[in-house]
């Protein structure tokens, strides 16, 4: 076919239009990354601690009261657990929540969730797994992602770059370090710095971020609720950067 008979047959051929729109996305207040430590510090006990922590967070009326009090009234949530630099396992995917119902159908998730242990310790890991959630449907004002954990990171690439990377994305990077009780060999011990250091020098970053620490994983349910609630703030006061819970 020569030039002219080829330009003839494309201009006559129909023109097909995509009838197919973009799938819209949901405003929310907030996108809420949830990132659970289940590395081989984490024993069941413990585990369950977390687990359960998460989930009476949810079902408690402040928390509630909070996300319908915000601009939209509604926030959006998933939550996955963490350890080595390629585990990570979404155990409940995005949420909307804007009400007790919806909040406790959250709560049910976590409860439902399968309990999980791995080995290693990698935030880098988790921080680069919770970047790449975000924009699945729902557009949040702010884009929050929690991370909750015992130990520094032993596995994957440093954490200074995949935390870079997060807070170039303008997402805020806040912590809940828990101060596990269990005794660490001395010369272990020696070589890490305290975990609290750890997550407030190198973890937590961005706009009005801030880290909560649990002593022991018995204050842990206390802790992750204090922390969502100053998470999903409409319009969070000025804080402390790191507060305490025995």
């Amino acid at each position: 076919m020569n030039r002219r008979n080829f330009l003839g047959a494309a201009l006559a051929a129909p023109v097909v239009f995509r009838t197919t729109a973009a799938r819209a996305t949901v405003p929310v207040d907030v996108e809420l990354v949830l990132a659970v430590d289940v590395s081989r510090s984490v024993d069941p006990e413990e585990q369950e601690m977390q687990f359960s922590g998460y989930e009476a967070a949810f079902r408690d009326p402040r928390l509630i009261e909070g996300i319908m009090g915000g601009p939209l009234g509604a926030i959006a949530c998933t939550m996955f657990t963490w350890s080595d630099w390629h585990i990570q396992n979404l155990v409940v995917p995005w949420t909307q929540l804007d009400g007790p119902a919806s909040a406790n159908r959250f709560a049910d998730a976590i409860a439902a969730a399968p309990r999980r242990t791995w080995l290693y310790t990698s935030i880098s890991g988790a921080m680069d797994y919770a970047a790449k959630q975000f924009g699945q449907g729902f557009e949040g004002i702010r884009k929050v992602i929690d991370i909750s954990g015992d130990g520094v990171n032993n596995s994957g690439r440093p954490v200074a770059e995949a935390r870079a990377e997060a807070l170039a994305q303008g997402i805020v990077l806040n912590g809940l370090a828990v101060l596990d009780r269990t005794p660490t060999p001395l010369s272990l011990a020696a070589a890490l710095p305290p975990l609290d250091t750890y997550y407030r020098e190198e973890v937590i970053g961005g706009p009005g971020a801030f880290l909560v620490v649990a002593e022991g994983f018995e204050a842990f349910e206390t802790a992750v609720r204090r922390k969502i609630i100053r998470e999903i703030a409409a319009a969070p006061a000025p804080g402390a950067l790191v507060e305490r819970f025995a």
